[in-house]
């Protein structure tokens, strides 16, 4: 139930971003989604790839400081208190959120949401228990 995200640290300068995509169309591998948070010096691009192993070796031959993370995609049903309900169970569970982004793709009749908890062998049990739908790495990625 989860699934590798990798974060990859740039200087935040023009050109570096790009980069990145460049290398990872360069090897064929299409990024599925991600999020970029940044400072005034740098900036962690977050993503989910298909082939994660197979990027980052291309992304650190390309001299990119490069990060696997487990993060886990979650059902949210695409209605006023969805995403309520999910952190109400991880907050019952003892849960903390580190971060979370929305992907651009419905799941059936919800929306689809990563999420990176300070647990995640926890939070994949908290969530079960509470009824909340935690995509495999072959759902999410159909």
């Amino acid at each position: 139930m989860k699934l590798k995200q990798l974060s990859v640290f740039l200087e935040n300068r023009p050109g570096h971003l790009s980069r990145v995509c460049e290398v990872l169309a360069g090897a064929g591998i299409n990024i599925v989604t991600m999020t970029l948070a940044d400072t005034r010096e740098f900036g962690i691009l977050r993503l989910i790839v298909r082939e994660w192993q197979r990027a980052k070796e291309v992304l650190e031959a390309a001299s990119f400081a490069v990060n696997t993370t487990d993060v886990m995609a979650i059902e949210v049903a695409d209605e006023p208190g969805g995403l309520e309900k999910i952190l109400k169970a991880a907050e019952a569970g003892g849960l903390s959120v580190e971060y979370m982004y929305a992907f651009a793709c419905k799941q059936k009749k919800n929306a689809l949401i990563v999420i990176r908890f300070d647990n995640i062998e926890r939070a994949s049990a908290v969530l079960e228990a509470a009824g909340i739908g935690i995509l495999s790495a072959a759902e999410f990625y159909a």
